[in-house]
Order: structure tokens, then sequence, then C-alpha cells
């Protein structure tokens, strides 16, 4: 069982979503768990951010979770959005593990869990800003990983598909986008934020002493397909999911 009694944990962006799912299991669990989030920590604000970590003491983990992200085709992403998106969930998940493991060399120990995306390896249409930032986190995570092995300090990453949050709030309300997108996901369904919770949390704690580096898929199995799971000859799609007949 998972417990993190005793332990303190710093999670971005932990206010709504992913975040905030994550958050409620760790403290359900038995940690201390601080939220940075608008409007008091910015993550493209190292100022903010460095303040935010210099007022807590030992930290046993840290969730680089913030992000933002929003569908537009290429043609019309401007260099200001592209900037933005980039500042927000490649350059902030950065700040963030820059002075996450600066607080933990000290203690020579510790966990770091990067929100990165099944985007991170797809090319999705109208999503060129975003699956850019979190192709480059993969980056993030496989230096940080190699370089913070040495001190103590666990880097690893989950790699959520499409789960139910304010950011995907459109596309769960419309029946036809669903019934299409998940074709191609073998458990036939999207996920819920409280799953992709459970994986940070392994992620975090003592249970994956023993894993670092790693980029977990939590997608429903979306990522393993190439022309689809699903079709009307021996399944039915039942508004929010599918399921054999």
């Amino acid at each position: 069982m998972i417990n993190f009694h005793g332990q303190t944990i710093a999670i971005t962006g932990g206010a709504s979503g992913i975040g905030a799912a994550t958050a409620a299991l760790l403290r359900e669990h038995g940690a201390t768990v601080h939220i940075f989030d608008l409007p008091e920590v910015d993550v493209t604000r190292r100022a903010t951010l460095a303040a935010a970590f210099a007022a807590l003491g030992p930290l046993d983990a840290v969730i680089a979770n913030a992000g933002i992200g929003r569908p537009v085709s290429t043609d019309e992403t401007t260099d200001e959005e592209f900037a933005r998106t980039l500042d927000v969930n490649l350059a902030g998940v950065f700040r963030t593990l820059q002075l996450a493991a600066a607080h933990m060399k000290p203690q020579r120990r510790g966990a770091i869990v990067l929100t990165a995306s099944t985007n991170s390896y797809d090319g999705e249409a109208d999503l060129m800003a975003y699956n850019a930032s979190k192709a480059g986190v993969l980056g993030l995570l496989h230096t940080a990983a190699n370089e913070l092995g040495p001190w103590g300090i666990r880097v690893n990453a989950v790699c959520p598909g499409l789960i139910r949050t304010p950011l995907t709030r459109s596309s769960f309300a419309s029946p036809e986008t669903l019934k299409e997108y998940f074709r191609a996901i073998p458990l036939g369904r999207g996920g819920e934020a409280s799953e992709v919770a459970q994986a940070i949390a392994f992620l975090a704690s003592s249970a994956a002493s023993y894993i670092t580096g790693a980029a977990l898929l939590v997608d429903g199995g979306q990522m393993c397909t190439k022309f689809g799971t699903w079709n009307e000859e021996r399944a039915t799609f039942d508004g929010d999911h599918w399921s054999l007949r």
C-alpha cells in the first residue's frame, strides 16, 4: 500500500484537473501537500516559483504538472501562442525541475514526477505548440534522471491520453467526437483525473524506488494501437464508451 505519512510534497498546477486529483489522493495517503498555482505562483516567473520553494522545508516529492493547451491549426498558431505554451509546459517544467533538484540535493533523496502526454509521441492535428512542448518534456525527463540519479533523486513522467479535465470539457461534451476518438482506445473510453493521479502517486512513492527515467502511459492502451480497436460490427457506443455486444 502506498503511504505518504510524514512526507511533504509540492505540486504545480494543483488547483484543478489532474493536479487537484493528485493533491487530494496524496493527502488521502497522509502527505502534506503544497499547491503551487496561479495567481500566487506562476511557473513562467522564476522569482515567484523560487520563493515558493524557499518557503518550504525538506521535500520528499515534487510534481511538475502545470500546463496549458488550446486547439489551433499550425497555420493559425502565432509566435505569441507558441512561445506562451512552451513557456508554461516546457520552460515551466524545467524551472520546477531545476529548483526541486536544488532543494533535494542536500538531503540526497527525493522523487520528481513530470506530466508529459501521449502527445509527447504523436502529431495530433491542431496542437503544434502543445505537442512540441510535451515532446520536450521527455528530453528533460531523460537528462534529469541521468544527472540526478547519483544524488538519490528519481525523475519519472506520466503520459496521459484523453482525460476528463477542464481543458478537455468540450471534447467530452460531444458524443460524436468521443465515438470516433475512442475507436482507437482498447479500453473504449476516456480516462479520469483520479486514474492519472494514481499513476503519479505510484511514481512518487517508495513503491517505485528502483524506477527512474520512465514515462508511464496512462491512456487506456491508445498508444499500442494502429488501426483502431472498435467498430459497429461487434460493439456499440453508449454515449461515452464502447462496449462489446
